[in-house]
């Protein structure tokens, strides 16, 4: 189970690829006891590339860490900072 990438790998990974400005993207990882927050910093001009329309990439991103933390059977939230 070494070197598999962390859920903050991933959404950092998938993030760098959608903005303009890859330097830019800040996450924070804010561990509970239960839930595992995540706190996304984007670029002004970027925001809008992560969101989507009608928040539809934003929903995606979630959907996907949803996914990825079912299965290391945790909780995990993903909150865009503007």
């Amino acid at each position: 189970m070494a070197n598999e990438p962390t859920l903050k790998e991933l959404l950092d990974t998938m993030i760098r690829a959608l903005v303009d400005i890859p330097e830019e993207v800040k996450i924070s990882e804010i561990t509970g006891e239960q839930t595992t927050v995540f706190e996304l910093v984007v670029a002004k001009e970027d925001l809008g590339k992560v969101i989507g329309k009608q928040g539809k990439t934003a929903k995606a991103l979630r959907t996907i860490l949803t996914g990825a933390s079912t299965k290391l059977r945790k909780r995990s939230v993903l909150e865009i900072i503007e």
